[in-house]
């Protein structure tokens, strides 16, 4: 029996709107992990954050973002155009945009983490708008958007985003946190790093799963086709190397922590576990579950040493989002060239620069000309009592105030 066109056109937008439902609950990922790995008094503010990014990318990527990462620059991408629209692959445009627009919001939630428990809330919040309407598009017009930036990108590959999602949302927040800078007590005279614990442990192991469980669609998605078996057979190819990837990084964490510290740590397992996530989505394409073991294990012997790299630095990240994000989207998209004889690593290599050059520098000049309009940090006397009362009015936890 012949497959119909219709019938592959209905199978390949079904996928895409599945994949993306799966990568927008990653939201709520991001949100548990995020919410634990900060104190009580801080709580509210991740929460109420993190709904407002996803709000927020949603309509500002409708508004602009997606014209200037997919359209001609020139046309204005409004409700008229995406209504009942059928795009190049053969697939709804509405479930095209569903599925990007998950994406954008993944971005912009990584650089929530970083800055967390001293940033203003207005402030970020502008940033978001920034970040979603302006540098995630542009420079996702060079690559998925196929502009190629006058050849820069030819021969560049990046399945699912380690880094034109991943490193991007980790460039940005970098930009944000220089200027920002560590929390009050972070560090001490000497440069000694003062450990913050997270309040909730077991929150951000639950936020951990559902990263996990969300990026079953990010990663598998990212085919953009579900009407063939070489479609069916690539996703199951990309699921399964997603999977191992992050077993390998969160046992590798979990190894190593024991080795360097005579103790397990959870969070650097957690944190693990995403690395070998990120790692992996520039390729999860590969024929070989043990090349995905091996890059994703990779991952978590590099989150391992970022972590107390970045610290020494004095560059405070209370959930590691650098070391996951920004760290492990830059070595899996280099791996890319390592392991896929059909793509040189210049290619990848001018990828991972273009990209990284021109989001910190746009960044950080956002991020300038908002600490000068109205201030990016909190007050000390704010930030000792929490952004939970200052900001919000609201405690997460009444009963438990730090």
């Amino acid at each position: 029996m012949e497959f119909s066109i219709e019938m592959k056109y209905v199978l390949d937008t079904f996928w895409l709107l599945l994949a993306g439902i799966l990568v927008m609950w990653m939201a709520a990922g991001f949100t548990m992990l995020e919410s634990g790995l900060v104190r009580t008094k801080n709580t509210t503010a991740i929460l109420t954050k993190n709904i407002a990014i996803y709000a927020t990318a949603c309509i500002s990527y409708f508004l602009l973002g997606y014209n200037f990462m997919y359209g001609d620059g020139n046309t204005f991408m409004g409700l008229g155009t995406l209504l009942g629209g059928i795009n190049v692959e053969g697939h709804s445009l509405l479930s095209d945009f569903f599925f990007q627009v998950v994406f954008v919001a993944t971005a912009a939630s990584i650089v929530s983490g970083v800055l967390a428990e001293r940033v203003k809330f207005w402030s970020f919040m502008v940033f978001v708008v920034v970040l979603t309407t302006l540098i995630y598009p542009i420079q996702g017009h060079w690559t998925w958007g196929g502009s190629n930036l006058f050849g820069l990108f030819d021969g560049f590959s990046d399945f699912a985003g380690g880094t034109i999602v991943h490193s991007v949302g980790g460039w940005a927040a970098l930009a944000g946190v220089l200027l920002l800078g560590p929390r009050y007590g972070k560090y001490d005279i000497n440069g000694n790093t003062n450990p913050i614990q997270g309040a909730n442990i077991p929150i951000a192991t639950l936020g951990t799963f559902i990263l996990w469980f969300g990026w079953f669609g990010f990663n598998g998605g990212s085919q953009l086709a579900l009407g063939s078996k070489s479609d069916v057979d690539i996703i199951s190819m990309v699921i399964v190397n997603t999977n191992i990837a992050a077993c390998g990084g969160a046992i590798v964490a979990l190894i190593l922590t024991q080795l360097f510290y005579k103790k397990i740590d959870l969070t650097m397992a957690l944190n693990g576990a995403l690395s070998g996530l990120v790692a992996i989505t520039a390729g999860p394409n590969y024929s070989s579950m043990l090349i995905a073991l091996l890059i994703g294990s990779i991952g978590g012997v590099l989150v391992v040493l970022a972590v107390p790299f970045f610290d020494k630095l004095k560059i405070d990240d209370p959930v590691g989002a650098l070391s996951v994000h920004l760290v492990n989207g830059i070595w899996g998209t280099i791996a890319v060239g390592v392991f896929n004889p059909e793509v040189a690593i210049t290619s990848q290599l001018t990828g991972v620069v273009v990209i990284g050059v021109f989001t910190f520098l746009t960044s950080y000049f956002a991020w300038t000309l908002i600490k000068l309009a109205m201030g990016i940090r909190v007050t000390k006397q704010q930030e000792i009592e929490g952004i939970d009362v200052s900001e919000f009015g609201l405690h997460s936890y009444p009963e438990f105030i730090e």
